[in-house]
């Protein structure tokens, strides 16, 4: 699977309730609150949903780059 935006999230699917919808709505809104544009979410969105189930897992896990604690407080001393 290609990464066509270029980016990706801080989420870690484990634990997500494996229901369709709910993995789309969890990409989504950790999405909204990095930043993303609604056309960036919808288009990974509908990639995702152009296949089985199998295909937005892997769709959606390719946007996500789950970060320990300490990662995300050494990015943030980098943006200030």
């Amino acid at each position: 699977m290609e990464n066509k935006i270029g980016k990706t999230l801080n989420l870690e699917l484990v634990g997500v309730d494996g229901n369709a919808y709910a993995v789309m709505g969890v990409f989504s809104r950790q999405a909204r609150r990095e930043g993303w544009t609604q056309e960036e979410i919808d288009s990974v969105l509908e990639e995702a949903q152009s296949g089985d189930y199998n295909h937005l897992l892997s769709t959606i896990m390719t946007y996500c780059e789950p970060q320990d604690e300490e990662e995300q407080e050494d990015e943030e001393e980098q943006e200030d």
